[in-house]
């Protein structure tokens, strides 16, 4: 009897546990829809009504501007996508962006590293790289044709100049912040100056570091567009260059709308990566 009833109890709590984590979950679901899905949709949805009213208007002055609606966008998109005639061009500037990006890493760690762990590199560098810094990427445009000539090369060297800033900053900052103790304590057990990069520097700046790479895919990102304007044959600001000359307004529109998704969808996982490397 005491059996049975003890086993009676224990169903009966398992029940309760149950319906108790199933109510927390839903709780959970509706809590995560309340403040973070449906302000999105709706975010999206009021940026959608704008457009169309913003062209509505736009048409009464500019006939063509029809074109640039949502409903033709978004056919236009889904046109360009299903047909694979983006496809090229999207691998073309994605592949740009990781260059650039990659480029800007090799230059941006080391120049950090040294600037924030020498002050005398600090002071004798600071002056040159706030100058070079605030000259906008693409002023440089003529001067790289002239140098690397046509094709990728003078995009990669514009996307690297525009990305190496925030990742040299972060860089030089995270230096600046480690504990002294930490390099201390390392040199006291007779670390060489690689061991000392490599697990004391490195891991203890690796936040500041991809919070560079995140905003310097922002950067390169925007500067990309123009640069694929620069005498090359593919990617998406070439994209945008043709179908203006062919007229094709619900198109250039199209790209454009796609542009923006994927560089939310860039930041998105550059933010993702940050994230998780707060959390371990």
């Amino acid at each position: 009897m005491f059996v049975r009833t003890t086993t009676s109890n224990t169903a009966t709590g398992t029940t309760h546990s149950l319906r108790r984590l199933g109510k927390s979950a839903h709780r959970l679901r509706t809590d995560t829809l309340r403040t973070g899905l449906l302000p999105a949709i709706g975010g999206l949805a009021i940026l959608v009504v704008l457009w169309w009213l913003g062209t509505q208007w736009l048409q009464t002055q500019v006939p063509l501007a029809a074109s640039l609606a949502p409903a033709p966008t978004f056919t236009s998109l889904y046109g360009l996508l299903t047909s694979g005639e983006l496809n090229t061009h999207i691998i073309t500037s994605l592949q740009r962006v990781l260059v650039g990006l990659g480029l800007a890493l090799l230059i941006g760690m080391p120049l950090g590293l040294a600037v924030g762990a020498s002050r005398a590199v600090e002071s004798a560098s600071s002056t040159a790289f706030q100058f070079l810094r605030m000259i906008s990427p693409l002023s440089w445009m003529p001067v790289a044709v002239m140098v690397f000539g046509i094709g990728d090369a003078p995009v990669y060297f514009l996307l690297t100049f525009a990305a190496v800033w925030p990742i040299m900053l972060n860089t030089a900052a995270g230096v600046r912040a480690l504990d002294p103790s930490w390099l201390m304590l390392a040199k006291s057990l007779s670390a060489t100056r690689t061991e000392l990069v490599r697990r004391v520097m490195l891991p203890g700046i690796l936040g500041h570091i991809l919070t560079g790479v995140r905003l310097a895919i922002g950067v390169i990102w925007i500067i990309l567009v123009p640069c694929e304007m620069l005498g090359v044959s593919s990617g998406l600001g070439y994209y945008i260059l043709d179908t203006r000359d062919r007229m094709a307004y619900s198109e250039l529109m199209a790209v454009i709308v796609l542009i923006g998704a994927l560089g939310f969808l860039l930041d998105g996982l550059a933010r993702q990566a940050l994230q998780r490397w707060a959390r371990a």
